[in-house]
């Protein structure tokens, strides 16, 4: 057969029009976001809401009987000790009610055990500090060469944390005492002599701390009763975290973790420390209408009172606090990884085509999960995969998650 021109041009248009053709049948590489798996630190955290309280309230009460004055104080006054906080005129019944006397006579020899027993668990207090303190010095100097966990370096952190605040838990206790039985012997010498004119003199209330007034609870005049409540004292000084967290989560914490204080108002998160987990569970109903068995946390500010001098009673914060923590470990986002066949999987990207490769996870945070076997660090994985991403299908790489 003659070869010619012509026959070579049509054969070379055929033939590129096959390969055209060939070529718009590819499927065409599918869009993918990727990650790169990094070594890095790794902080498995439990995020719940909370709020700030006063460590130690009193509630300012009636000591006698009597017309009360109108308070002038208001919510947010400052106040020290010795402070006049309200007048009651005591009525001439009660003065000369021989069931009174007795009866103011208890409340006194009360307030005497009370302050034996507080003064008492101040020293005690003041002694577990002391070994809980030289305990924890010994631990940190042990902890810099890694001779112990840091499960123990927590626990006596814990210790020491509480036992510091046990002090002045006690210390508190203890002036509230002597402030108690102050009042108690000024109420029984309102019937030391009945007859005189001294007896219905006014009987003052000073404030037993130096704090602020945090409520009014009678604030007009009027007859008030033996312990009816008139104000509410606080030092906003010395707040403490209470967070609620469901109670698989509650086993999890243990005194002394760490955790942030987020979304509080301020610039910078808020570091602090735990110091309670408590031991009893109540129920909540969640926003869904469930039932949730739920647990208090107990923590303590771990920052310089003025970063936190903008901050009040029951103020509403969100804390994040840390369960686990990696120094260092291989990491991917979570949204990387899917089950397939009852297996953690990712789809790797080999040579531009999607790989299926098992993987087996360790620890979970919020947005990364650690790998333990399957990946090798610098590896790429695509993340958010859909339904169309099949294994072997070319990929085109658009963007990446940020480690």
């Amino acid at each position: 057969m003659r070869f010619s021109l012509k026959t070579f041009i049509w054969s070379s248009v055929a033939l590129a029009l096959a390969f055209a053709i060939g070529f718009a049948l590819l499927p065409k590489p599918v869009d993918v976001e990727y990650a790169t798996a990094t070594e890095g630190p790794l902080r498995v955290t439990v995020q719940e809401d909370g709020k700030t309280r006063i460590r130690e309230t009193y509630v300012v009460s009636a000591p006698v009987s009597g017309r009360l004055s109108r308070i002038e104080l208001e919510e947010g006054d400052s106040c020290n000790v010795d402070s006049l906080l309200a007048v009651i005129l005591p009525s001439n019944p009660a003065i000369l009610d021989a069931r009174a006397r007795a009866e103011a006579l208890a409340r006194l020899h009360a307030a005497e055990a009370t302050l034996q027993r507080a003064e008492s668990a101040s020293v005690q207090a003041e002694i577990k500090n002391d070994l809980n303190s030289s305990k924890y010095e010994r631990i940190q100097a042990l902890m810099k060469s890694q001779v112990v966990s840091q499960d123990e370096f927590d626990t006596a952190k814990a210790d020491y944390l509480s036992a510091k605040q046990a002090v002045a838990v006690a210390r508190f206790d203890t002036e509230i005492a002597r402030f108690e039985l102050e009042m108690a012997q000024a109420a029984v010498s309102q019937f030391n002599d009945s007859s005189s004119d001294s007896a219905a003199e006014p009987f003052e209330i000073h404030s037993p701390i130096s704090g602020r007034v945090l409520r009014v609870l009678q604030e007009s005049s009027t007859v008030v009763a033996v312990g009816a409540p008139l104000l509410e004292l606080g030092d906003p000084q010395n707040l403490e975290i209470v967070i609620d967290v469901l109670s698989t989560d509650a086993v999890r914490i243990k005194p002394g973790a760490e955790l942030t204080i987020e979304h509080w108002g301020g610039d910078a998160p808020l570091r602090g420390n735990v110091r309670v987990v408590e031991p009893a569970a109540f129920t909540k109903v969640s926003s869904l209408g469930v039932e949730e068995q739920r647990v208090n946390i107990i923590a303590d500010f771990n920052e310089p009172p003025e970063r936190i001098a903008t901050l009040g009673h029951a103020y509403r914060v969100e804390a994040r606090i840390t369960v686990k923590q990696l120094a260092n470990a291989l990491l991917i986002p979570n949204s990387a990884l899917f089950r397939h066949q009852r297996q953690w999987c990712v789809l790797a990207i080999v040579d531009d085509r999607a790989a299926l490769r098992p993987v087996t996870i360790g620890l979970q945070s919020e947005s990364h999960a650690q790998i333990l076997a399957g990946l090798s660090p610098g590896e790429r994985v695509v993340v958010y995969p859909n339904d169309d991403l099949r294994p072997g299908a070319r990929v085109r790489l658009i963007s990446t998650s940020p480690p």
